[in-house]
């Protein structure tokens, strides 16, 4: 008789005495167990290979799955704004450190604190997941980066608006918008890599197999180059019809805020829908466990 383990990739084949097949049925059944447990293994495979996906399946994926298309919001809204905010941010820090000393301290000043920022934020998203939930903690970096953006592009747009506030410190709008700026790609950054990215992974944990490799390949063909080429195909086209990055800044900003409250608007709809999954996996993990218990207390002589 063919047994086959289930731990390993190999057959162990077991031929003793009185357990050969007695007829060619016995045999045809063993045969067939031997079928069913191979095409298991191949599937078993198979979802475990990472699926290759075209532009067109990958757009038709995200049209037929909402799950999926807001969780592909997500990632092409943060590759949209953090590349409109940090090319304009390092035109002003060229302009107030044109020195390539001065600017290389500063940057090297602000990854030192990017890194530290990190870890910190690691740790409060940690936290923030365990007593708010996968929906608040989604909702920590758009949040954060429409705050500081409207900050910061207002210091650029209507620098004399905050002329009190720098003659407190002694410094110019433009320092100050360089500060700003400096703090919104920090924790923005930060935050992305302490609630961003672990939020984005524990929204696939509910999926079925299927729905977690094609959802991450269609993100993969689709959402992170859109993500990263949009901003700076939306940056390009400004400042051709504007002329200069300098005068499309209103036009980023307004386009940054419309990006922000999509973003937004995806991750409080993905928040909803991750509650739903969630609970339909665990009312079906329920049923299995009770069902698994009644097949034991069945099992058991009377």
């Amino acid at each position: 008789m063919l047994f086959r383990s289930t731990g390993h990739d190999e057959v162990v084949l077991r031929i003793e005495a009185g357990e050969l097949p007695e007829s060619a049925e016995e045999g045809a059944e063993d045969a067939g167990a031997w079928d069913e447990a191979a095409a298991a293994e191949a599937a078993a495979k198979k979802a475990k290979t990472k699926t290759k996906m075209t532009i067109r399946e990958s757009a038709a994926y995200l049209a037929s799955s909402p799950y999926i298309r807001n969780l592909a919001a997500l990632v092409v809204c943060y590759g949209m704004s953090i590349n409109l905010v940090e090319v304009t941010w390092k035109s002003k820090l060229k302009q107030q450190f044109p020195d390539p000393n001065q600017y290389s301290v500063f940057m090297g000043n602000f990854s030192a604190c990017t890194g530290a920022t990190t870890i910190v934020m690691m740790l409060v998203g940690r936290q923030i997941l365990q007593r708010f939930g996968w929906g608040a903690a989604a909702l920590v970096t758009p949040s954060m980066m429409l705050g500081t953006g409207v900050v910061f592009f207002s210091l650029i747009l209507q620098p004399g608006a905050w002329t009190p506030l720098t003659a407190i410190f002694g410094m110019t709008p433009l320092m100050l918008a360089v500060i700003v700026g400096a703090a919104q790609n920090v924790f923005t950054k930060s935050a992305k890599y302490g609630m961003f990215d672990p939020c984005k992974e524990i929204a696939y944990i509910p999926l079925d197999q299927e729905q977690k490799t094609k959802g991450k390949a269609a993100i993969d063909v689709i959402g992170n180059p859109l993500g990263k080429s949009g901003g700076a195909f939306i940056q390009q086209f400004l400042i051709v019809s504007c002329g200069s990055l300098a005068a499309s800044a209103p036009y980023l900003a307004v386009l940054l805020g419309l990006i922000v409250v999509g973003w937004i608007q995806a991750a409080r709809s993905l928040a909803v829908q991750f509650a739903e999954v969630s609970a339909e996996q665990d009312a079906a993990a329920a049923k299995d466990a009770e069902q698994g218990d009644g097949t034991e207390m069945t099992a058991k002589p009377a």
